[in-house]
């Protein structure tokens, strides 16, 4: 009696804890009868083909939206959007509604996609083999006959890619929904706002947004309208990897265009130079073709950009071709032709603020027809090339032949010997028994004509040495004026293409800064 009275409390618990237990289990398992009865009762006459409408006539409103989870792969190639999406539709089916006090406990069924009618919505601009390729996924119904049926899938769509602002670009693509065999007449597609709360951020494309549309297309074979949801994906092309990777390259490389103008001629590396920097812009324009899809319709915002940077760089080693023609043109080939010299030597030359070699700023070197006079100052190709015999020559040496230098002037041979120092002087008052001057007027002439010789030969390399600094000079004005030229055109060629793009600044904005 005493070890019963000890545990008497310890007993009433024991029993009010089994007590609750019974209950509870009882509990369910009268919800479970209740929710077999209740799925007995709905599938006893319910055909999964027929519209759970009260009225044969009336359309059954379906509600339609999606859930954008993330944009897996966008290939432009092939135009295919590839999307993980979450459908979700809602409807009433007329035939699947209970009273809840009549099955306690049960306030939502699960129904197999096969077992209860679901509208036959489908993805009409599919590319997936199997064009259905969304998950049937079970139906959840209500008391109310409220229908709710999420079905997720990787849908893989058709998608027309505008590659004009490539990569600069954003992409609009269509996801079609509408049902498959029924019209407006016996299903009300109803569009709801989409879901992007959950969407996982992609490393090449920025979400912009995804609105809907409904749209109501009537043909000509039939009365009866044909409804459809749009949705349309727009994405932005996130632009660092491509600036990175085929942009600054390409500027790299249009810059070294510079360098074929910088470059002597005397180098002989100036073609090649040129044609380096082609071949590397075909490897790239290469690249950059084997993503873009196969279309006329339009050339992509990068295409034109390597496009114009190669005929740059094309132009460059035409003109590199002349400028190495003027530097190594032959004297014997001919003078300068007078419009050449004004324009690139008088013009192109005071436009650059170049001089040639030599020549002081402000004043010509003056020239007169003797030996000495322009002895040093033509020699180094400072002035223009004489045009008469008795021009400037660069000698310095017939100084110091004895003769005066009015004596080699270029005239009709003398008639007579012309004034010499007196010891070379025949003298008339000794006899004729006297020996004869060795230096006899015929010696002389010979001498004399010997020194016109000489100094016609330094004419003659002086002229030819100065006309082939004039042909230098003039390859390095168009040279320089190249450089210039081409410089100007890549800056401006550079901004009118890459800021011609809708979103440059967007781009610039987010992706670099």
């Amino acid at each position: 009696m005493r070890f019963q009275a000890k545990h008497l409390p310890n007993f009433w618990i024991l029993m009010f804890s089994s007590t609750l237990m019974y209950h509870s289990w009882f509990a369910d398992s009268e919800g479970g009868l209740h929710q077999r009865q209740l799925l007995k009762d709905l599938m006893e006459d319910y055909i999964p083909l027929e519209r759970p409408v009260s009225d044969d006539a009336q359309a059954i409103t379906v509600h339609f939206t999606l859930s954008l989870m993330q944009i897996m792969d966008l290939d432009e190639k092939n135009q295919v959007l590839t999307t993980n999406v979450w459908l979700q539709m809602y409807w009433y089916d007329h035939y699947l509604r209970w009273n809840e006090s009549d099955y306690p406990g049960v306030k939502m069924l699960h129904f197999s996609a096969d077992q209860v009618w679901k509208p036959d919505i489908l993805l009409y601009n599919s590319a997936n083999e199997e064009f259905d390729s969304t998950l049937h996924t079970h139906v959840l119904v209500n008391s109310s006959g409220y229908c709710q049926w999420l079905p997720p899938g990787i849908l893989k769509s058709t998608c027309r890619i505008d590659v004009r602002w490539f990569p600069f670009d954003t992409q609009k693509c269509d996801l079609k929904f509408g049902s498959w065999t029924h019209d407006g007449w016996l299903l009300d597609l109803r569009m709801l706002e989409s879901d992007t709360s959950s969407y996982v951020s992609n490393g090449e494309w920025d979400l912009v947004g995804v609105p809907g549309s409904e749209n109501r297309v009537f043909y000509d074979c039939c009365r009866e309208p044909y409804l459809d949801v749009t949705f349309m994906v727009i994405m932005r092309r996130r632009t660092l990897y491509y600036a990175l990777n085929m942009l600054v390259p390409c500027l790299l490389l249009s810059a070294m265009t510079f360098l074929v103008f910088l470059l002597p001629a005397n180098s002989g590396e100036k073609i090649s130079l040129g044609i380096t920097v082609l071949l590397s812009l075909t490897v790239f324009m290469l690249l950059v073709a084997e993503v873009m899809p196969a279309t006329s319709d339009s050339v992509p915002l990068i295409g034109q950009y390597f496009a114009s940077t190669m005929g740059m760089v094309g132009l460059s080693v035409m003109t590199t071709v002349f400028v190495l023609q003027y530097h190594h043109h032959d004297p014997e080939g001919g003078s300068m032709p007078r419009w050449v010299q004004v324009l690139v030597l008088n013009w192109g030359a005071w436009l650059l603020r170049m001089r040639q070699p030599g020549e002081e700023p402000g004043r010509s070197p003056p020239c007169a027809p003797s030996l000495l006079s322009c002895s040093s100052d033509n020699s180094d190709g400072g002035g223009s090339p004489p045009t008469h015999p008795a021009g400037p020559i660069a000698n310095g040496h017939l100084v110091y032949a004895g003769i005066p230098i009015a004596a080699i002037a270029p005239a009709p041979f003398p008639t007579k010997p012309p004034d010499v120092p007196r010891p070379f002087l025949f003298s008339p008052e000794p006899p004729s028994s006297v020996p004869e001057d060795p230096l006899s007027a015929a010696h002389l002439s010979s001498i004399l004509k010997e020194l016109r010789y000489m100094a016609q030969r330094f004419r003659s390399q002086d002229i030819a040495r100065a006309t082939c600094n004039q042909w230098k000079f003039a390859g390095a004005v168009i040279d320089r004026l190249c450089l210039v030229l081409f410089a100007l055109f890549h800056i401006v060629c550079s901004i009118a293409i890459l800021m011609a793009a809708p979103n440059f600044a967007e781009a610039i904005t987010k992706d670099f800064l």
